[in-house]
């Protein structure tokens, strides 16, 4: 598949009406920065004090955006001595105004923020920058603090660990980091502290009350927004209420997942791998009848026993350790497919989390009661105004605008993209995609570049790992296991002859450094080894190499065993691998095969596509009845669920 090409320069002189003002911007915040240079550093930090004043006092963003870009422009070229190009500039003036803007892996997005959250902090309100990860929030903050410190505002950091009083210190700053899902989850506790109130109750300063840690919601800055806005925003938020199991249910449990080890996958029961669903057939129901039931068993209705039996079978079907989950301190912890990471705390419900620790023979921890309950989609639709900022978000620019209404617009790259993207490579099962990928990254590795492969699952990372060492090949391996170990894996990443092992993790909020004599080799080979369920992952792993202006190359060696047609109906996906299996050989014609990795891509795009649509609605729909029958939409919902 050929990468697609990074965003043309921008012709100013052909299309004026389009660009032309927010480029006069540009110039005009070049041209006042010569006076802001001439000023000391307290000089500096009076003016940008000065700029809020007049903020709190009413004069509007739009008349202070020369003067606040500019300053925030001098604080970072003091403070990281950076300066800032006039692409990132242009790329600032359209997230102040509330749109996701998409600027190419490497071109400096962290930055790029700086001046949208200072002007928008000049009104005292407080701005949040929500990033994908703990790490991520907590180093840009550690990174940017001197900067924003000079520009006379405060910044914090709201972490997990963090207790009640230091969450309200850090909210109480100007500017405050975090993961969305933190910021989520601390408006649910609030709401539980309020019972009495409902959302309507609050403007964009919120609550009016000491107890909560939020003073509101007035601006969220979103650092990589299509795994915030999009992956992860289908999912629910929930603050679970710990309940005593009872006994019985513990033995259902287990019950369960033993009668759906006896069922037959077509006669017993249908599964769908593309909605990860299982469901009985009449012969399934019969048979589940007529296995041994405990007394405890017993004691359940048929209904409820058929559900727990078609959720056992979803545990043991659709849900994989080393790709959906893995096991770390003897507990099942969820990874993130858009990033590869560990999502600690984060629980399936209705009893999935239950039945995939019995299947991996762990005893199935308590249940937990929802006691309050947001989706991403609906908290940051809480906020006035909303940016974000992602290096692939233009194929779902549609989706932005309907979910979101924030129209997405592409910033051109500061130096022209040198990235080569060779044909792709496809195989006919996946013990020959991985000898051919580990014989080219043992051949690119004589030649002193420097080489990133990309895998889908832990799984398939150590797969590829056991090739390389038969070769007696050095590498290095990233997953959700060594995440821990990810910055220093990183950063050695650019070295001459360094092979990297990663899953979609190293993808984000990460740089690679190239060293001279891998430039000079030709830069970073990345090897992409599937097509992901979404065009945009696979951007975000081939984008890490040649970037600011750095040669680099890509190739997508693929197979017909992927995990991406474990997600298309089974009538596809055999119709396919027998197509592959008939031409008697391991390598593929990719003229005739590449048409249908996209189609199954595609057509997986659109099912998550629709997913986030049809729960949107529902939740649109929830909100609104709940309103008008007085009830709080984010505590009552749990009676419904």
């Amino acid at each position: 598949m050929t990468t697609p090409a990074p965003a043309a320069v921008i012709d100013r002189t052909t299309q004026p009406g389009r660009f032309s003002r927010r480029w006069r911007q540009v110039r005009q915040i070049q041209a006042r920065l010569p006076s802001l240079a001439s000023l000391s550093d307290r000089e500096l930090t009076k003016f940008a004090k000065s700029l809020g004043w007049q903020a709190r006092s009413g004069v509007g963003a739009q008349e202070l955006l020369i003067d606040g870009f500019a300053t925030a422009c001098e604080a970072i070229r003091r403070t990281l001595s950076i300066n800032l190009y006039p692409v990132q500039l242009y790329a600032g003036l359209a997230l102040q105004t509330g749109q996701v803007v998409e600027m190419q892996t490497g071109e400096g997005k962290t930055v790029t923020a700086v001046g949208p959250v200072f002007v928008r902090a000049l009104e005292g309100r407080g701005t949040h920058v929500m990033t994908s990860n703990e790490y991520l929030a907590e180093r840009d903050a550690a990174h940017l603090t001197p900067t924003y410190e000079l520009l006379g505002l405060s910044v914090g950091c709201v972490k997990a660990a963090l207790e009640t009083p230091q969450r309200k210190k850090v909210y109480a700053c100007d500017v405050t980091y975090g993961t969305a899902n933190e910021f989520g989850f601390d408006y649910l506790r609030d709401r539980l502290k309020l019972p009495d109130s409902t959302p309507d109750d609050d403007d964009e300063h919120g609550p009016k009350s000491t107890k909560t840690v939020q003073r509101g919601r007035h601006f969220a800055m979103i650092d990589e927004a299509d795994s915030i806005l999009l992956d992860e925003g289908r999912t629910p938020l929930i603050i679970a209420l710990p309940t005593t199991a009872e006994e019985s249910l513990a033995i259902m449990i287990k019950w369960s997942h033993e009668t759906a080890a006896l069922l037959a996958a077509s006669h017993d029961f249908v599964f769908k791998a593309e909605d990860k669903s299982a469901q009985l057939t009449e012969q399934g129901c019969r048979r589940v009848l007529m296995h041994r039931r405990p007394a405890a068993v017993c004691r359940y209705d048929l209904e409820t026993i058929y559900r727990r039996v078609e959720i056992a079978l979803q545990a043991q079907w659709a849900f994989h350790r080393d790709r959906d989950y893995l096991i770390k301190e003897d507990e099942v912890q969820i990874v993130d497919e858009s990033t590869g990471r560990a999502m600690d705390g984060r629980r399936w419900q209705e009893g999935l989390h239950q039945a995939v620790e019995v299947k991996e023979g762990m005893e199935p921890t308590d249940d937990h009661a929802v006691g309050a309950r947001i989706t991403l989609q609906r908290y940051l639709s809480l906020y006035p105004f909303v940016a974000g900022m992602t290096g692939t978000a233009w194929s779902s620019r549609r989706e932005f605008r309907r979910l979101y209404r924030l129209k997405v617009i592409r910033v051109p790259t500061h130096r022209r993209c040198l990235r080569a993207a060779l044909p792709p490579r496809i195989f006919a099962t996946l013990p020959a995609k991985f000898d051919a990928v580990a014989q080219q990254v043992a051949e690119l590795r004589e030649q002193g570049r420097s080489v990133l492969v990309g895998t889908p699952s832990i799984r398939a990372s150590e797969q590829l790992s056991e090739r390389l060492k038969k070769l007696n090949t050095p590498h290095r391996l990233l997953n959700a296991l060594q995440d821990a170990e990810e910055n220093d894996i990183i950063a050695e990443a650019g070295q001459p002859g360094r092979v990297t092992i990663a899953t979609n993790m190293a993808g984000r909020g990460t740089d690679i450094i190239l060293h001279n004599a891998v430039r000079n080799a030709g830069g970073l080979h990345v090897i992409a080894t599937e097509y992901h369920s979404a065009r945009r992952i696979d951007r975000q792993l081939v984008g890490r190499s040649a970037r600011q202006g750095d040669p680099g190359t890509c190739q997508f060696i693929v197979s017909v065993e992927d995990e991406l047609f474990q997600l298309v109906p089974e009538k596809w996906k055999k119709r396919w691998q027998a197509a592959a299996l008939a031409e008697h050989r391991d390598e593929l014609s990719a003229a005739t095969w590449l048409g249908i990795f996209l189609k199954a891509q595609r057509r997986i795009e659109r099912q998550h596509a629709r997913d986030r649509r049809k729960l949107g609605k529902q939740e649109q729909k929830r909100w609104r009845t709940y309103r008008q029958m007085g009830l709080d939409p984010c505590l009552d919902l749990a009676e419904d669920r």
